[in-house]
């Protein structure tokens, strides 16, 4: 078993009621478009806890500049490399690099969306993780897509521009998964939502995310009941067959 975990920033359930590739992915996952995030519904703290399974107040990251942990949880990725596991990262905004530590990444592939454009490295970003997961199949990727909270801030949550970003990356999404063989659990996921021009509150438009398992321990077309964020980190480990940090709070989805 291997996992594929994509990440759209900002992406918004409603975002998803025009978009026919996600409709069409949802037909074959097990899914949920009333996840929740944590607070503050902002993206450090939000991929921190994704990764590290519990409250930002917990790790100690609360806003986008990362604090180094005092009493130190290790991640999806250091209990995936004590395990013997390869992990593999593709992203394009830069304060993510703290989300593992380096020498747990077999790969770590970025390009900067603020320098070259988000919906452009979206694509590369893409490209080179089907490249990679070709040639050196490792056991878990991580790739992060960061246009649609660029557009959100700019131009507004649920603005056509904003929309428009949600479909491009349900391209790239799809483009990746048909790549990848049913060896693959295909897990695809927000860090949160947003308002105005803005996220980080207690707002049901910040807080609730989308959630989408494609891979055969899910049941294509079910419905989770109760999805958490820090969930994740507990479901990838299972599905890798590796041990779950002792202070995790999550659980496993399946």
């Amino acid at each position: 078993m291997k996992v594929l975990l994509i990440l759209v920033d900002g992406m918004r359930p409603d975002a998803l009621a025009d978009c026919e590739k996600a409709k069409k992915f949802a037909e074959l996952s097990k899914s949920t478009m009333n996840g929740r995030t944590v607070m503050p519904s902002v993206t450090l703290p939000c991929h921190m806890s994704l990764f590290h399974s519990v409250d930002p107040l917990r790790h100690g990251t609360t806003t986008n500049t990362f604090a180094p942990q005092v009493r130190p949880i290790n991640g999806i990725c250091e209990t995936l490399y004590a395990a013997g596991k390869r992990s593999a990262f593709f992203y394009n905004w830069g304060e993510l690099r703290d989300l593992a530590k380096p020498e747990t990444l077999s790969v770590s592939y970025f390009i900067s969306g603020s320098k070259h454009d988000y919906g452009e490295t979206n694509v590369i970003l893409t490209d080179a993780a089907i490249d990679y997961i070709a040639k050196q199949e490792p056991d878990f990727t991580f790739l992060y897509l960061g246009e649609v909270d660029e557009k959100g801030h700019r131009f507004g949550w649920m603005s056509d521009e904003y929309i428009s970003a949600v479909k491009t990356s349900w391209d790239c999404i799809e483009k990746i998964t048909n790549t990848l063989s049913d060896e693959y659990t295909v897990i695809v996921t927000a860090d949160h939502g947003g308002h105005g021009r803005t996220h980080g509150t207690d707002m049901e438009e910040d807080m609730t995310i989308p959630l989408f398992i494609k891979g055969v321990d899910f049941e294509s077309g079910a419905v989770f009941e109760s999805v958490d964020i820090k969930d994740i980190a507990p479901t990838v480990n299972k599905l890798l067959g590796v041990e779950s940090d002792p202070d995790w709070e999550g659980k496993p989805l399946f």
